[in-house]
């Protein structure tokens, strides 16, 4: 089974080798038919702390590495 891999921006890096990911979705509300953006925040994997706050990034899902963090820092987004 293919990894999910979403795009995002990092919010916060305050924790060891952990980022935290703010990834948006938008859709179109089933009734009104108006754009509605959601967002949802992910903890993910940052092995050398090289990301920081404002970097846009790609994060995959991997096996869990603790409780909260399911996902790992791929990329930066140019």
């Amino acid at each position: 089974m293919p990894k999910r891999i979403l795009q995002g921006t990092v919010v916060s890096d305050k924790n060891d080798k952990t980022v935290v990911v703010r990834v948006e979705r938008r859709f179109a509300h089933p009734i009104f038919q108006k754009t509605v953006r959601r967002s949802k925040k992910y903890k993910a994997h940052d092995e050398n702390n090289q990301y920081k706050v404002g970097d846009q990034v790609s994060i995959e899902e991997c096996a869990p590495i603790s409780k909260d963090k399911t996902w790992t820092v791929v990329s930066v987004q140019a």
